[in-house]
């Protein structure tokens, strides 16, 4: 009989990468069978997320419901991700319940491992992050008509604030030749969107052709058969007259842009190791919309930063309102240990934090409303995701990526499959969403 394997992802999809290709390894032995429902498995494989503390907090909670369910049954857990990887030494410490505990890196021993604890034998592996394991197949895990491609590994920006550096290592870039492989491979699968992702996808190429060459690598790309071409994130710094022309000019690459400010206090962006300052982000974005008449520009900020002024936030909160993001995420400031952020004074509390989230949040969602309202009696082209009901169905325009932006409800009197592209035209808006027909 095989072993019975559930799998629970957590976190960004570059960690879904990881989970693809985990479920591969196994997928491929006929000692081993995935199975969808955690209750009928003999092991459980939870990938975490470690970034900050409601990731954190989520991932514990998820360890903490099969330590539960373990108490009657002989469920094993690995645990493995980059909660893992974090926190090396504390996982067995405070869940001794877990079977194992796997870096990153180590997820090419996963096989061993899930025999070992079927033994009863506690394992604890951790291995170099090696960017090569990115070459080996995957399960996609994402809707048959999207799926993430992750350029690089690891990040060099070293943002105050940010623990990912003291995960997964500098970054390293995978081969514009290995991409393009997989990239084919998935083409080969009918993938009609294909995001490209990396903690900065604009960093892209430096370590390996000593340039920025995210532009390069997208021209490449644009030359096979997908229809929408995405990419995540795009640092303002590295936005170049090349990147911007490229987007510009191919057809299938579109024109969104993610840009992760997170603040435009020339005094907070140098406390968060920002590699930019206000001006160069205003003057970035005014260069996008010249060139890009239809760019969608999508931004994320982190309100309560150690020694946030009441005059800096409000310093950000117009700037919100004056920039009018087309899309935009927000998040309190994350006190992460191991960060330099951690170690400033002036560090704000948590109610202040959170009131000054709803306030962007507001703002940015009646700027968001107002362009919604703007396409009504227009017709876009929206991608199908999924069939809601009878002749109901949801998708996305251009302007919105999987999971975090806006969508729209239409009807279609011609039967669609989840990918197809359809023509539908604006009749009104539910909040930020929109509704339609198919024409």
């Amino acid at each position: 009989m095989p072993i019975k394997v559930g799998f629970v992802s957590l976190g960004c999809p570059k960690n879904q990468i990881d989970t693809e290709h985990m479920l591969h390894s196994l997928k491929e032995s006929e000692e081993f069978e995935i199975v969808g429902n955690k209750n009928l498995a003999d092991v459980v494989i939870i990938n975490t997320c470690g970034f900050i503390k409601a990731a954190k907090q989520e991932a514990i909670d998820v360890i903490l419901e099969f330590i539960e369910m373990k108490k009657t049954t002989t469920k094993h857990i690995i645990v493995t991700g980059c909660l893992a990887e974090r926190y090396k030494e504390q996982i067995f410490q405070n869940f001794p319940e877990i079977d194992a505990v796997l870096g990153i890196g180590s997820q090419d021993i996963l096989k061993q491992t899930i025999k070992n604890c079927l033994k009863n034998k506690k394992i604890q592996h951790f291995n170099k992050i090696n960017c090569n394991s990115l070459n080996q197949k995957r399960i996609l895990t994402t809707p048959s008509h999207y799926a993430y491609l992750k350029i690089a590994e690891g990040c060099n920006n070293f943002c105050s604030y940010c623990a990912i550096p003291l995960i997964r290592g500098r970054y390293v870039s995978r081969s514009l030749e290995d991409i393009l492989k997989e990239a084919k491979w998935l083409e080969t699968k009918n993938v009609k969107e294909l995001i490209l992702i990396a903690q900065d996808t604009t960093y892209y190429g430096l370590d390996l052709y000593k340039k920025f060459s995210l532009d390069v690598l997208l021209k490449e790309i644009s030359k096979l058969n997908f229809k929408w071409i995405r990419f995540l994130y795009a640092y303002p710094e590295k936005i170049n007259d090349s990147l911007i022309e490229t987007v510009a000019t191919a057809k299938n690459i579109i024109p969104y842009f993610d840009m992760p400010i997170q603040h435009i206090d020339d005094t907070i962006l140098k406390a968060m190791n920002r590699k930019t300052n206000a001006k160069q982000i205003i003057t970035t974005i005014e260069k996008i919309r010249k060139n890009i008449k239809d760019a969608t520009i999508r931004t994320s900020l982190i309100v309560g930063f150690p020694g946030e002024t009441k005059a800096q936030f409000e310093n950000l909160l117009n700037f919100v309102k004056e920039t009018k993001f087309d899309r935009l995420g927000c998040f309190c400031y994350s006190k992460e240990e191991g960060t330099k952020a951690a170690l400033l004074k002036n560090q704000i509390d948590e109610k202040t934090k959170e009131i000054r989230r709803k306030l962007i949040y507001k703002t940015s969602e009646e700027i968001i409303i107002k362009k919604s309202l703007s396409e009504i009696n227009k017709t876009i082209s929206v991608i199908v995701d999924y069939k809601k009901q009878d002749d109901i169905y949801m998708g996305r325009t251009k302007k919105d990526a999987p999971d975090v932006d806006c969508v729209v409800f239409f009807k279609s009197k011609k039967p669609l499959q989840n990918g197809d592209i359809v023509n539908v035209k604006i009749i009104k808006t539910k909040d930020i969403d929109l509704i339609g027909e198919a024409i």
